[in-house]
């Protein structure tokens, strides 16, 4: 037998077991995932307390009407030493704001099972601002930075919802430009439309400022995005994204990642519904105490991010679309 021949045979056998393997693999996945995603909510985090009137109030639902113009989704996993900052200057820009009067907001801080102060935090700016525009959501166990949002999101008032990062890294006053954008790609807020903060014009300074590693991380995960998931947005994780309520609806009922690659499905979701999307440079400047370990959150959203795209390309994941039904 000549090396031309032994060759072809081993790729002719590598290529059979990889087959094999993606067939396992497949099969297991349509075994085991459900198609639409099971959310998860205890009956005790279905409702806020009022520390004024010391009383329990339930949420409303993204599915009734909406009765004020922004909901800030703020999502925090033992955040009480970073937090404080970062709502001072939203609330410094939103009650700016609501002097016209025209112009009504609510926050809604979602503690993600914390266990320092972050919930005790959240209602001292409840009883400052009263519940109608401060409200906390107590999740009793962790559920990752997805599924705080998407409850938070789930339980929102506003025409348009706006989910931020616990740590101040965008500025805040940057929601006039989400603001400005998402009006010109959707009528309404009962259209479908979603607005993107982003980081990509800060790359080259990120870059010039991390070690080669690091840098190999972010361009190998930006990649991988691009290969499994989302073709149309250059930065999917800043965490400032601005939707309309049409589209935090569909967005978030059909959402399965509950963890860091929830951006990642989002969008690709959006894309997959040709919903309009816009992304918008913001500033933003890094702030210590990420939870992320660079090296495992990388492996870990690389994964989510294959199986993303498997899960929806064998059809073991679907997709659903609410009507409209609302009226503003």
């Amino acid at each position: 037998m000549s090396v031309v021949q032994i060759a072809q045979m081993i790729v002719i056998t590598g290529l059979s077991v990889l087959s094999g393997f993606l067939v396992v693999i497949i099969v297991i996945q349509k075994a085991i995932t459900k198609p639409f995603p099971a959310i998860r909510r205890r009956k005790e985090e279905k409702h806020f307390l009022d520390p004024i009137a010391i009383h329990n109030v339930d949420f409303p639902s993204v599915e009734e009407a909406p009765s004020v113009d922004l909901s800030v989704i703020i999502p925090a996993y033992n955040e009480e030493q970073r937090l404080p900052k970062m709502l001072e200057e939203c609330l410094l820009f939103l009650e700016e704001k609501a002097k016209d009067e025209t112009f009504t907001y609510e926050i809604i801080l979602v503690s993600d099972g914390s266990s320092d102060g972050t919930v005790s935090l959240g209602l001292k700016y409840s009883k400052r601002y009263t519940v109608n525009k401060f409200r906390v959501l107590e999740l009793l166990d962790n559920r990752g930075k997805g599924g705080a949002v998407r409850l938070g999101m789930l339980s929102a008032r506003g025409r348009y919802l706006l989910f931020a990062d616990a740590d101040g890294a965008t500025r805040f006053s940057d929601y006039d430009k989400l603001e400005q954008s998402i009006k010109s790609i959707t009528k309404d807020w009962q259209e479908d439309g979603i607005v993107v903060g982003s980081r990509a014009h800060l790359e080259q300074e990120a870059i010039a400022s991390r070690s080669l590693f690091r840098t190999f991380l972010m361009h190998g995960f930006h990649f991988l995005v691009w290969l499994f998931a989302v073709r149309s947005i250059r930065d999917t994780q800043c965490g400032f994204k601005l939707l309309t309520r049409s589209a935090a609806h569909t967005l978030f009922k059909n959402l399965h990642v509950e963890r860091w690659a929830f951006d990642v499905e989002l969008l690709y979701i959006a894309e997959r519904l040709k919903m309009p999307i816009a992304e918008v440079a913001v500033n933003w400047k890094e702030i210590e105490g990420s939870k992320l370990t660079p090296v495992w959150s990388w492996v870990q959203m690389g994964t989510d991010l294959f199986l993303i795209w498997l899960r929806y390309a064998i059809g073991a994941w679907q997709l659903y679309e609410h009507k409209k039904e609302h009226d503003s």
